[in-house]
């Protein structure tokens, strides 16, 4: 089985390296794109990467990002932005939709482009609920850090894209793409909390891969790892990819 012939492996890594790679470098039918700053794209002129750009500054920078790497010549297949306004997230939110809408209508950005807004870590709160609603009825995606946040929040915040029917990507170290996304279905699939978080933490690959992941990548978009070389040679070793 390989990532070619297996569509749920396919286009699944994002690679966060922490510094851009130079403007060539070989790609894997499993990697999806190279995650970037807005600042880095300058850097990555002749790059023929696909990339997911997260923006620097707020909602008032989106159509900034796009716009450049057209001109460069670059591969744009994802535009994130972070919630930063704490003590507000759903009018955070409210005005990152209204960017993407105004940058759309301009022409600058691509009405198919997925754009991913992130929210902050932490147990979810009212407010961290309603920005979800916004992201939502927007049919914008999620973007979940799971870098230092427990399985149960973790598994709290799957269950919120869920009940939103908002796919998403994760973002940082956390879970493995085969817990992650097997976590993800049983979710789907109705299984309670704590079956949930432990196929989350679980070691047991070959119990995880026995899960049926059909369907899954509907939600889970993408997995952001740190060592991309790592978790492609962690895919091998099971026997997921080539």
């Amino acid at each position: 089985m390989t990532a070619l012939l297996e569509p749920v492996w396919s286009a699944l890594l994002d690679e966060e390296a922490a510094q851009p790679p130079p403007a060539g470098g070989g790609e894997h039918p499993a990697v999806r794109a190279l995650v970037v700053r807005d600042t880095d794209l300058p850097l990555l002129r002749g790059s023929t990467r696909a990339l997911h750009v997260v923006v620097s500054g707020g909602a008032g920078q989106l159509a900034g990002p796009a716009g450049l790497a057209s001109r460069l010549g670059l591969t744009l297949v994802g535009l994130e932005v972070a919630l930063r306004d704490h003590d507000d997230l759903a009018g955070n939110a409210r005005r990152v939709v209204t960017a993407v809408d105004v940058a759309r209508a301009e022409g600058v950005l691509d009405e198919e482009l997925p754009v991913h807004v992130g929210l902050p870590a932490g147990e979810p709160t009212h407010g961290w609920l309603a920005a979800a609603d916004e992201v939502a009825a927007a049919e914008l995606r999620l973007t979940l850090v799971p870098a230092g946040v427990s399985p149960v929040v973790l598994a709290t915040w799957i269950d919120a894209a869920l009940d939103r029917e908002t796919p998403f990507r994760t973002g940082g170290d956390g879970p493995g793409p085969l817990p992650l996304l097997a976590a993800t279905r049983l979710a789907f699939d109705g299984a309670g909390r704590d079956e949930v978080v432990a196929a989350l933490e679980s070691c047991d690959a070959a119990a995880l891969a026995a899960t049926d992941l059909t369907g899954v990548r509907r939600w889970v978009t993408a997995v952001g790892t740190p060592d991309v070389t790592a978790a492609l040679a962690d895919l091998r070793s099971r026997g997921l990819v080539a």
